[in-house]
């Protein structure tokens, strides 16, 4: 095994395998967001893409010549080759648990993209059936890999800024349809700057703190109707059905606490804002939706930041993808697991049953503890 990928003792262990060399992979959905896997997925020397498909066929067609891929079709063209071991799910969110069961029905591992369910019941049930059948289930996001945030993580387990005490988080824009040229999901169930973006700043604040267990929060909702701004549908109105702005205050397990906000009605714009202040510092961290960035540190009686030095990959979207091959050949457990994103799924949907009801509200499910990467992971390099 190479050492850059031997990680310490973990729930969800790769399932034994006797394959041997680059781990295949499938691609469901041929959106927007499958150019940014597929930049790095056929380029990795551990993975091999080798099919692609879409409910438009077509869509795949063009995705597969753009990238060399030898198969495309619909999605159970995916489903149905044999070199694929690892689906990566691309849909829409809400297909994301029904096009999971279907690939672990066929005996693939699966990655999906964010969110890993819209509701806590499928969720469950997609993980109890991926346990039960013996195969991996990982989830976006990834960026908690890169190199921004690891650097953060092994900077804060070596004392940097002490005991890390609190956090706060915060995601502040105007709104979505100042430039998506087809924003109405985003401000529906299931969306909103809530369940949009808050996975990214939960997974990074749970590789601190551990596992939540209780939120409160408030939420508001500037206007019921808004307007798109670009493109071919600039002009319509649409209904806002869900909070634009929520306020959330977080406990862990461990005691310790983190405040956030989650907002798409503030003209004054601050993303990517994670801070944890700790008994002898303050680390202030990269954009949770990136892979690199800026690492800032306030020591314990400083009065200028300094800029701490990033190690690790900036490779970008998939590098979950190729932990998780890498795992599955290593029979170890790989790191944005099922469980993770589960239990961020469980705390954003606490915060918003917080911000209906007015109470706190307990989260049920806990986050495994998964280990750091090696400051010297290489997702280049051919290690199987």
């Amino acid at each position: 095994m190479n050492a850059q990928d031997t990680a310490a003792s973990a729930p969800a262990a790769a399932p034994a395998t006797q394959r041997t060399g680059p781990v295949g992979v499938g691609i469901i959905g041929a959106g927007v967001i499958s150019t940014q896997y597929l930049d790095n997925l056929t380029t990795f020397a551990d993975v091999v893409v080798h099919a692609i498909g879409d409910l438009f066929p077509e869509a795949a067609k063009a995705r597969a010549e753009q990238y060399g891929i030898a198969v495309h079709g619909t999605p159970e063209d995916v489903l149905s080759h044999p070199e694929v071991e690892i689906v990566v799910n691309l849909t829409i969110p809400a297909a994301h648990v029904p096009v999971a069961q279907s690939a672990v029905r066929a005996g693939k591992h699966v990655w999906s993209e964010k969110p890993f369910s819209l509701d806590r019941a499928s969720g469950r049930e997609l993980l109890a059936e991926a346990e039960a059948a013996g195969l991996l289930l990982g989830c976006a996001p990834d960026t908690f890999l890169g190199a921004g945030l690891q650097s953060a993580r092994r900077a804060i387990e070596a004392g940097v800024i002490g005991t890390p005490l609190t956090a706060l988080t915060l995601f502040h824009v105007p709104g979505p349809e100042a430039w998506h040229p087809s924003p109405e999901f985003l401000f529906q169930a299931g969306a909103g700057p809530l369940l949009d973006m808050g996975p990214y700043y939960l997974t990074a604040l749970i590789q601190t703190f551990g596992s939540i267990r209780r939120v409160a929060a408030m939420g508001t909702r500037s206007r019921d109707q808004r307007t798109i701004a670009t493109g071919p549908k600039a002009g319509t109105a649409f209904d806002v059905t869900v909070p634009t702005h929520v306020g959330a205050l977080i406990e862990f397990e461990s005691g310790q606490q983190a405040q956030s906000i989650f907002s798409f009605q503030s003209e004054l714009k601050r993303m990517g804002w994670i801070e944890i202040s700790g008994t002898e510092g303050t680390l202030s961290l990269p954009d949770p939706n990136m892979f690199d960035g800026e690492l800032r540190l306030m020591r314990a009686g400083a009065d200028e930041w300094e800029v701490l030095e990033l190690e690790g990959s900036t490779a970008g979207r998939g590098q979950g993808v190729l932990d998780m091959a890498r795992a599955i050949r290593a029979g170890r457990a790989h790191r944005a697991q099922g469980a993770l994103a589960f239990h961020v799924v469980d705390a954003l949907l606490a915060i918003e049953q917080s911000a209906a009801t007015g109470e706190f509200v307990a989260v049920e499910s806990s986050a495994p503890v998964v280990p750091a990467l090696p400051a010297e992971w290489d997702p280049a390099a051919a290690t199987l």
